[in-house]
């Protein structure tokens, strides 16, 4: 692997920086995938869900359904890899647990990051989006309000990672996964699944880097609270 695709995770910014409301930042799609071609993460204005899957950008906007993306678009928060699973563990017949146990089963530590990618046929699976939003409007408010979308017996692709809960100030500790239907036409941030067959790889991540925006909504922004309870209601 080449240094440019070192085993390194990328966060374009804190996460902390979207849950105080800040939902405009100047980095592009572009420059984005410099960094990786997978990982999620949101659009300017909370416009929507990212997954990058294959070195592709999708948005799940908050009528449910997946659009195209320009290298032009901006991201206030999104976190990337170069994808390149260490393990791929096959479930062949409905594990009979759901989605999330059955990662934090067979994740190897809770200590590291790891980036996470399963494929295969779900028999239900609870996503979400959200609509455009305005600066400030705290993003635990803005989840209270968000579109819920279901679906089952449905093939696709969860895109994400698990974060150790110590960096819970620049990531979504715990597994945090976007789903992506193998049509491309629909998808969200994941809120529970019911998995059929499915296959998870698992790549461990022992490097982590992070982008400090350089616009004045971050450089003047107080970062003193904590917002733990904050993250933990909008992500689940």
């Amino acid at each position: 692997m080449s240094d440019k695709r070192k085993n390194t995770a990328y966060l374009s910014a804190p996460v902390n920086a979207i849950i105080e409301g800040i939902y405009k930042e100047k980095t592009t799609i572009a420059q984005i995938l410099e960094h990786g071609d997978f990982g999620l993460g949101t659009f300017n204005r909370l416009d929507g869900e990212m997954v990058v899957m294959d070195g592709i950008v999708y948005q799940m906007k908050a009528d449910g359904k997946a659009y195209s993306v320009s290298m032009d678009e901006q991201t206030p928060f999104a976190c990337v890899t170069f994808f390149a699973p260490d393990t791929t563990d096959e479930f062949p017949d409905p594990p009979g647990e759901d989605l999330f146990s059955l990662v934090q089963r067979i994740i190897p530590s809770d200590n590291m990051l790891y980036a996470i990618r399963i494929d295969g046929t779900f028999k239900h699976v609870k996503a979400r989006s959200v609509p455009p939003q305005d600066n400030y409007r705290p993003l635990v408010e803005v989840a209270r309000e968000q579109p819920e979308f279901e679906y089952t017996d449905i093939s696709g692709s969860m895109i994400g990672f698990h974060t150790p809960q110590f960096l819970s100030g620049v990531s979504v500790p715990g597994i945090h996964l976007h789903f992506l239907s193998d049509d491309k036409t629909c998808g969200g941030h994941l809120l529970a699944c019911d998995p059929g067959p499915i296959s998870v790889g698992i790549q461990h991540v022992p490097q982590l880097t992070m982008g400090l925006p350089m616009t004045l909504d971050f450089l003047t922004m107080g970062f003193e609270r904590d917002t733990a309870k904050d993250l933990e209601e909008a992500e689940r």
